[in-house]
């Protein structure tokens, strides 16, 4: 996935480093408590701010399942490498659900530090006042469509695209387009990774449907449309596909992110589950999710170190690893710090990937809280 890029050579050297010896601190500005930085100079640099968050000894995360853009790895890397314990509420909790739970967990210990979710929700959270700015050392690298502007309290991470999983050794023939999707041999199978006015995989699923359907990012309603007629003709199921759904066979066909349904086909091979991943050139849609910091983070040290590892060398190739495409991938390439061999896995799209702005993602987000229900029968 290329994306536009706005760089300098400092943020570009500091993302090689940033990790290993902190970026160049600057003697004459006394640093600030972790829980007001908005950056890692602020906090006295890297070695300052990796002391202060292994005092800290803890991370609170919410809604980030091990098999998704290889948080399994992320997270076993961060606690080998730093000793701090990364404790996940709530792992199969929605985008909203992340949301929800900053809101009413205000101060408290156990609120969470960080989060990780779409981008429509991200803006939801600024817009509350929710998010604390950061703007980590890879900032500059990150293209201006990526990230909150000179704020920085929300920057996008990693993306894929929206695909078809079918297990096909229950479905014959796989679905490869949305089109199919419409055929009565797939009656009661295909599903989505949730409900789409709290999942933003699902609502995703959804605006993939209208891209394929005559819609556009100003016009959402045709994917609303295409689920009503799903469901009409009995092919929508209601169980959220889950990777324990997958397994069961209770949701043998999924629409999900790319790097979300080739990780079921690695992990299941072998089990009894043959899962085939397509990506439907007829409804092709592309996001990233945003990583932020939680305003009243009970950690600020721990949460910001995480966020400096997750955009730096090593928490970006291993999001290849999981099949994600990490946001910094085209700067990587070009410095030589890509894994290339993971990059090589990835599924080939055609073009360049294009995304809603602002206005047409609150639009389109309105459009499916008001309509999902109608359209599903719910």
């Amino acid at each position: 996935m290329t994306v536009p890029r706005a760089r300098t050579a400092a943020t570009a050297a500091c993302l090689t480093l940033a990790l290993l010896v902190g970026c160049a601190e600057t003697p004459e500005d006394a640093p600030v408590e972790p829980s007001v930085a908005t950056s890692v100079q602020e906090a006295g640099g890297m070695s300052r701010l990796i002391a202060a968050a292994k005092k800290e000894g803890a991370l609170n995360a919410i809604a980030l399942p091990r098999d998704w853009a290889n948080y399994g790895g992320l997270i076993d890397d961060f606690e080998k490498t730093y000793g701090i314990k990364v404790t996940v509420d709530d792992p199969q909790g929605s985008s909203q659900d992340e949301i929800d739970a900053v809101r009413r967990s205000g101060k408290r210990a156990n609120a969470p530090d960080v989060v990780d979710v779409g981008d429509t929700f991200a803006r939801t959270a600024v817009r509350e006042n929710l998010l604390a700015p950061y703007r980590v050392a890879a900032y500059g690298s990150v293209p201006d469509n990526q990230k909150d502007g000179e704020e920085g309290r929300w920057t996008n991470n990693y993306g894929g695209y929206i695909s078809i999983g079918c297990d096909a050794r229950r479905v014959s023939p796989c679905p490869r387009t949305f089109a199919d999707l419409l055929d009565p041999r797939y009656k009661g199978m295909v599903s989505l990774d949730g409900d789409p006015t709290r999942s933003n995989t699902a609502f995703a699923g959804v605006y993939a449907a209208a891209l394929a359907n005559g819609g556009s990012f100003d016009d959402i309603t045709p994917g609303l449309d295409f689920f009503a007629e799903l469901h009409d003709r009995g092919n929508f199921n209601p169980v959220e596909s889950t990777s324990a759904a997958v397994e069961t066979g209770r949701t043998p066909i999924s629409i999900d992110w790319d790097y979300v349904n080739l990780d079921y086909a690695d992990r299941f091979r072998g089990k009894g589950v043959d899962w085939q991943v397509a990506i439907p050139f007829d409804g092709s849609f592309a996001q990233y999710y945003a990583l932020a910091v939680n305003r009243n983070a009970p950690h600020p040290a721990a949460a910001r170190l995480w966020q400096e590892y997750l955009f730096g060398t090593t928490g970006q190739n291993l999001r290849l690893k999981g099949y994600a495409r990490p946001v910094l991938m085209e700067t990587m390439r070009e410095d030589g710090t890509l894994d290339e061999a993971a990059a090589a896995k990835l599924p080939t799209v055609e073009g360049e990937p294009r995304f809603p702005t602002d206005a047409q993602l609150r639009k389109a987000r309105l459009t499916v809280d008001r309509g999902w229900a109608e359209a599903v029968g719910g």
